[in-house]
Protein backbone atom coordinates (compact mmCIF):
# COMPACT_ATOMS: atom_id res chain seq x y z
CA UNK A 1 0.00 0.00 0.00
CA UNK A 2 2.87 2.18 0.98
CA UNK A 3 4.66 1.42 -2.26
CA UNK A 4 1.31 2.09 -4.01
CA UNK A 5 1.29 5.63 -2.66
CA UNK A 6 4.68 6.68 -3.18
CA UNK A 7 4.30 5.44 -6.64
CA UNK A 8 1.35 7.77 -7.11
CA UNK A 9 2.70 10.53 -5.45
CA UNK A 10 5.54 10.49 -8.27
CA UNK A 11 2.55 10.34 -11.42
CA UNK A 12 1.51 13.66 -12.62
CA UNK A 13 -1.74 14.75 -11.99
CA UNK A 14 -2.97 13.75 -15.57
CA UNK A 15 -1.07 10.36 -15.12
CA UNK A 16 -3.18 10.25 -11.73
CA UNK A 17 -6.51 10.72 -13.79
CA UNK A 18 -5.99 8.76 -17.10
CA UNK A 19 -5.18 5.93 -14.18
CA UNK A 20 -8.56 6.90 -12.24
CA UNK A 21 -10.67 5.58 -15.27
CA UNK A 22 -9.42 2.02 -14.37
CA UNK A 23 -8.88 1.94 -11.16
CA UNK A 24 -10.93 5.11 -8.80
CA UNK A 25 -8.50 5.07 -5.89
CA UNK A 26 -5.79 6.94 -8.24
CA UNK A 27 -8.25 10.31 -7.92
CA UNK A 28 -7.67 10.29 -4.42
CA UNK A 29 -4.46 11.30 -4.64
CA UNK A 30 -5.51 14.21 -6.81
CA UNK A 31 -8.04 15.05 -4.33
CA UNK A 32 -5.36 15.16 -1.64
CA UNK A 33 -2.86 17.02 -4.07
CA UNK A 34 -5.31 19.92 -4.34
CA UNK A 35 -8.37 19.96 -1.90
CA UNK A 36 -7.02 22.14 0.23
CA UNK A 37 -6.02 25.20 -2.44
CA UNK A 38 -9.67 24.74 -3.94
CA UNK A 39 -11.09 24.97 -0.35
CA UNK A 40 -8.63 27.97 0.37
CA UNK A 41 -10.25 29.88 -2.41
CA UNK A 42 -13.57 28.94 -2.33
CA UNK A 43 -13.62 29.81 1.67
CA UNK A 44 -12.30 32.79 0.20
CA UNK A 45 -14.90 33.42 -2.19
CA UNK A 46 -18.14 32.31 0.09
CA UNK A 47 -16.72 31.25 3.28
CA UNK A 48 -15.71 28.42 5.49
CA UNK A 49 -19.32 26.59 5.45
CA UNK A 50 -20.44 27.04 1.97
CA UNK A 51 -16.98 26.15 0.63
CA UNK A 52 -17.01 22.76 2.18
CA UNK A 53 -20.01 21.84 -0.03
CA UNK A 54 -18.16 23.94 -3.04
CA UNK A 55 -15.02 21.87 -2.71
CA UNK A 56 -16.64 18.70 -2.21
CA UNK A 57 -18.74 18.91 -5.68
CA UNK A 58 -15.83 20.29 -7.22
CA UNK A 59 -14.46 17.33 -6.48
CA UNK A 60 -17.48 15.13 -7.39
CA UNK A 61 -17.44 17.03 -10.69
CA UNK A 62 -14.07 16.61 -11.64
CA UNK A 63 -14.42 12.77 -10.52
CA UNK A 64 -17.41 12.27 -12.92
CA UNK A 65 -16.37 14.27 -15.51
CA UNK A 66 -12.80 12.78 -15.67
CA UNK A 67 -12.27 11.67 -19.18
CA UNK A 68 -13.14 15.51 -19.98
CA UNK A 69 -9.46 16.03 -18.74
CA UNK A 70 -7.12 16.80 -21.66
CA UNK A 71 -4.63 14.26 -22.02
CA UNK A 72 -2.09 16.57 -22.98
CA UNK A 73 -2.25 19.05 -19.26
CA UNK A 74 0.10 17.91 -16.44
CA UNK A 75 -1.57 19.65 -13.95
CA UNK A 76 -5.07 19.31 -13.22
CA UNK A 77 -5.23 22.90 -10.84
CA UNK A 78 -6.69 24.96 -13.65
CA UNK A 79 -9.35 22.39 -14.60
CA UNK A 80 -10.24 22.08 -10.40
CA UNK A 81 -10.47 25.83 -10.42
CA UNK A 82 -12.72 26.03 -13.58
CA UNK A 83 -14.93 24.15 -12.12
CA UNK A 84 -14.62 25.42 -8.78
CA UNK A 85 -15.58 28.81 -10.29
CA UNK A 86 -18.56 27.46 -12.62
CA UNK A 87 -20.17 25.69 -9.70
CA UNK A 88 -19.84 29.20 -7.83
CA UNK A 89 -21.05 31.06 -11.13
CA UNK A 90 -24.15 28.15 -11.03
CA UNK A 91 -25.00 29.09 -7.45
CA UNK A 92 -24.90 33.08 -7.80
CA UNK A 93 -27.13 32.76 -10.78
CA UNK A 94 -29.45 30.70 -8.73
CA UNK A 95 -29.03 32.57 -5.40
CA UNK A 96 -29.37 35.99 -7.58
CA UNK A 97 -33.11 34.54 -9.02
CA UNK A 98 -33.68 33.52 -5.04
CA UNK A 99 -33.00 37.10 -4.22
CA UNK A 100 -35.23 38.39 -7.07
CA UNK A 101 -37.54 36.48 -5.95
CA UNK A 102 -37.82 37.63 -2.29
CA UNK A 103 -36.95 41.05 -3.76
CA UNK A 104 -40.41 41.14 -6.04
CA UNK A 105 -42.01 39.39 -2.30
CA UNK A 106 -41.11 41.93 -0.30
CA UNK A 107 -39.86 44.72 -2.07
CA UNK A 108 -36.60 45.07 0.13
CA UNK A 109 -33.30 45.73 -1.69
CA UNK A 110 -30.90 42.09 -2.13
CA UNK A 111 -27.18 42.20 -1.44
CA UNK A 112 -25.93 41.47 -4.72
CA UNK A 113 -23.02 38.95 -4.05
CA UNK A 114 -23.07 37.10 -0.63
CA UNK A 115 -19.94 36.12 1.44
CA UNK A 116 -17.62 38.76 0.23
CA UNK A 117 -18.14 40.91 3.33
CA UNK A 118 -18.08 37.65 5.63
CA UNK A 119 -14.97 36.40 4.68
CA UNK A 120 -12.91 38.73 6.93
CA UNK A 121 -12.91 41.44 4.14
CA UNK A 122 -12.77 45.09 4.80
CA UNK A 123 -15.98 47.07 4.44
CA UNK A 124 -15.39 49.04 1.49
CA UNK A 125 -13.18 46.45 -0.24
CA UNK A 126 -16.25 43.83 -0.07
CA UNK A 127 -18.40 46.50 -1.53
CA UNK A 128 -15.49 47.10 -4.23
CA UNK A 129 -15.50 43.78 -5.61
CA UNK A 130 -19.41 43.39 -5.26
CA UNK A 131 -19.41 46.34 -7.77
CA UNK A 132 -17.59 44.48 -9.96
CA UNK A 133 -18.29 42.55 -13.50
CA UNK A 134 -18.38 38.94 -12.20
CA UNK A 135 -16.44 37.89 -14.91
CA UNK A 136 -13.97 40.33 -13.44
CA UNK A 137 -14.40 39.34 -10.15
CA UNK A 138 -13.79 35.70 -11.07
CA UNK A 139 -10.45 36.63 -12.65
CA UNK A 140 -9.23 38.34 -10.06
CA UNK A 141 -10.10 36.38 -7.46
CA UNK A 142 -8.88 33.34 -9.43
CA UNK A 143 -5.67 34.98 -9.61
CA UNK A 144 -5.36 36.70 -5.62
CA UNK A 145 -6.92 33.62 -3.71
CA UNK A 146 -6.62 30.61 -6.25
CA UNK A 147 -3.14 31.73 -6.92
CA UNK A 148 -3.37 30.47 -10.44
CA UNK A 149 -1.44 32.55 -13.02
CA UNK A 150 -3.09 34.30 -16.03
CA UNK A 151 -2.38 31.01 -18.29
CA UNK A 152 -4.33 28.93 -15.90
CA UNK A 153 -6.82 31.46 -15.30
CA UNK A 154 -7.54 31.08 -19.05
CA UNK A 155 -7.16 27.58 -18.72
CA UNK A 156 -9.77 27.35 -15.93
CA UNK A 157 -12.47 29.44 -17.59
CA UNK A 158 -11.66 28.61 -20.80
CA UNK A 159 -11.43 32.19 -22.29
CA UNK A 160 -8.48 33.69 -24.14
CA UNK A 161 -5.80 34.54 -22.63
CA UNK A 162 -5.77 38.03 -23.75
CA UNK A 163 -9.47 37.95 -22.31
CA UNK A 164 -8.17 37.07 -19.14
CA UNK A 165 -5.71 40.15 -19.31
CA UNK A 166 -8.34 42.53 -20.35
CA UNK A 167 -10.73 41.72 -17.46
CA UNK A 168 -7.58 41.54 -14.64
CA UNK A 169 -6.79 45.08 -15.78
CA UNK A 170 -10.35 46.18 -15.95
CA UNK A 171 -10.77 44.73 -12.43
CA UNK A 172 -7.59 46.61 -11.06
CA UNK A 173 -8.90 49.74 -12.56
CA UNK A 174 -12.24 49.95 -10.98
CA UNK A 175 -10.51 48.84 -7.25
CA UNK A 176 -8.15 52.02 -7.64
CA UNK A 177 -11.23 53.80 -8.54
CA UNK A 178 -13.17 52.54 -5.86
CA UNK A 179 -10.15 52.64 -3.29
CA UNK A 180 -8.47 55.44 -3.75
CA UNK A 181 -10.57 58.20 -2.16
CA UNK A 182 -10.80 55.97 0.88
CA UNK A 183 -7.10 55.50 1.20
CA UNK A 184 -6.59 59.38 0.54
CA UNK A 185 -9.17 60.11 2.93
CA UNK A 186 -7.82 57.39 5.62
CA UNK A 187 -3.78 58.98 5.43
CA UNK A 188 -5.38 62.34 5.89
CA UNK A 189 -6.11 61.36 9.06
CA UNK A 190 -2.71 60.13 10.22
Amino acid sequence: MAERTLQARSLTDGELIARSSTTADAFHELFDRHFKAVHRYLARRVGRDRADDLASQTFTVAFTRRTTFRSDATDARPWLFGIATNLLMNERRAEQRSLEAVDRIQAQPVPPVAGLAENGLDHEVAAALAELDPDQRDVLLLFAWGELSYEEIASALAIPLGTVRSRMSRARSHLRRSLEPSVQSKEALK
